[in-house]
């Protein structure tokens, strides 16, 4: 994992630094590490034109020291004061965003860069608040961000995540406090979902789903699917209505007459190591009431998704009905379903909106979306995040896929904030093995399973 500071917790790093290096070095480091990636997008620094574009703080003196480090290479090195730069730059090779950094905060408009010039932003991209990732002005969209010490949130999430381009991170001698959050990395999946031992069974790793009513079987098919894919041996379905559908062969159906349909579901999964509800059962009020049932006395780990989520109220009443509960939760809202629950959608800043809401109900929290936060009501760091998500997922059904990949993880042994994390991260990384045009969520399961089974991605 990669480990995320705010804007808050780097300053006090940096502070913490002082105490056994001096500022000069500091500047010397970072503005080096930007002059050696510029040369890396340049292809060799000698006759190439160079425009600085540098602010009165430590980003500005980073960037001017990135500039003779330029010079000293043979480039045609240009320095612009933020504050007094052309509205349109002038044609050169590259352009160096060093105008202004973490501690920026407002809107700020950069100026134009020419067509096709790459831009080497300096920590992150100016105009881009560090935090939230929000950009109300018109910030530098760089080819290239090269960040100091760790990841900061506003290069993960909202307007950051385009205006960054491909981050790199720089170790520049800064001791990091334990931070609040951090960024799942593929090594992490090797190294949290136990293989199989030899001697386990299709039990071993069984996995209890509700899911599907009449009308909506296909929530329960892509479920159960991304299930298998991820690893469950033994596939307890349950769907109330007993609806017909071309089911899943490897899935164990449960038939659930009636309309209520709890009691059987709870017998039936009683022997799995985890359990999933939710996807495609309903809103009806007895529907409703049922899922209650089922999460207040579910003896296993539990994934609550869509529908389900819908019949936990708001954070008051998840609180009071999860307190109950002796097993992990997780919840897997989108932003309508977090609204619904929290009383406002998430805003800018995921990271606190999850957290906030982790800390109100007493369970975790994965709000889905393009940085994907899973956050949980306490521990360090509380906050997981994964980035790997592509456009291609918002589509109907990914979300149904992502909750049977999240219930076989906890199966298989992983604790509920990993199991979301992994379970989102490998979600994403699968489907960026997938046609970028007219993925469907059917399409993952398969994608999931082989991108499980590489080399390094299992245990």
């Amino acid at each position: 994992m990669q480990p995320v500071l705010t804007a808050g917790e780097m300053r006090a790093a940096d502070a913490a630094a002082l105490a056994t290096v001096n500022h000069e070095t500091l500047v010397d480091r970072a503005g080096t590490a930007a002059g050696h990636a510029a040369l890396r997008l340049l292809g060799g620094g000698y006759g190439r034109r160079v425009l600085v574009v540098v602010g009165k703080g430590s980003n500005g003196a980073d960037g001017r020291v990135a500039a003779a480090f330029l010079a000293r290479r043979g480039a045609r090195v240009t320095l612009f004061d933020a504050a007094a730069a052309p509205a349109a730059l002038p044609r050169c090779d590259l352009v160096i965003d060093a105008a202004y950094g973490t501690g920026f905060h407002g809107a700020y408009d950069a100026p134009t860069v020419p067509p096709g010039v790459s831009v080497l932003s300096v920590d992150i991209a100016s105009g881009v608040d560090a935090d939230t990732g929000a950009a109300p002005g018109t910030p530098f969209c760089a080819t290239e961000t090269v960040t100091f010490a760790a990841y900061k949130p506003g290069l993960l999430q909202g307007a950051g995540t385009g205006c960054s381009g491909d981050v790199h991170v720089v170790d520049i001698g800064v001791a990091l406090p334990p931070s609040g959050a951090a960024l799942i990395e593929d090594a992490d999946v090797a190294a949290h979902v136990p293989p199989r031992p030899r001697q386990s069974h299709k039990w071993s790793t069984a996995l209890g789903i509700a899911s599907g009513s009449v009308g909506m079987e296909g929530s329960a098919i892509l479920c159960t699917r991304g299930a298998m894919a991820a690893g469950a041996g033994m596939i307890r379905l349950g769907n109330p209505g007993n609806p017909s559908a071309a089911w899943p062969t490897e899935a164990v159906r449960v038939h659930l007459d009636g309309p209520r349909w709890a009691e059987d579901f709870l017998a039936a999964a009683e022997k799995c190591r985890a359990m999933v509800i939710g996807p495609g059962l309903g809103t009806d009020d007895t529907t409703q009431e049922e899922i209650r049932t089922v999460i207040a006395r579910a003896p296993h780990p539990l994934v609550i998704d869509a529908d389900a989520i819908t019949a936990l109220g708001d954070a008051n009443a998840a609180r009071a009905l999860l307190a109950g509960r002796d097993e992990a939760t997780v919840l897997t809202p989108h932003d309508g379903e977090f609204a619904r629950v929290a009383g406002a959608p998430p805003g800018d800043d995921r990271l606190a909106a999850a957290r906030d809401l982790a800390q109100r109900i007493g369970a975790v929290v994965l709000l889905k979306g393009p940085l994907t936060a899973v956050a949980a009501p306490e521990g360090m760091p509380d906050v997981l995040l994964a980035s790997a998500g592509v456009p291609a997922l918002a589509t109907a059904g990914t979300g149904d896929v992502l909750s049977g990949v999240i219930g076989a993880f906890l199966a298989r042994g992983v604790p509920v904030h990993l199991a979301a994390a992994l379970g989102a991260h490998v979600h994403g990384r699968a489907a960026a093995r997938g046609r970028p045009e007219g993925l469907v969520a059917g399409d993952l399961p398969g994608l999931i399973a082989a991108w499980l089974s590489e080399d390094g991605h299992h245990g």
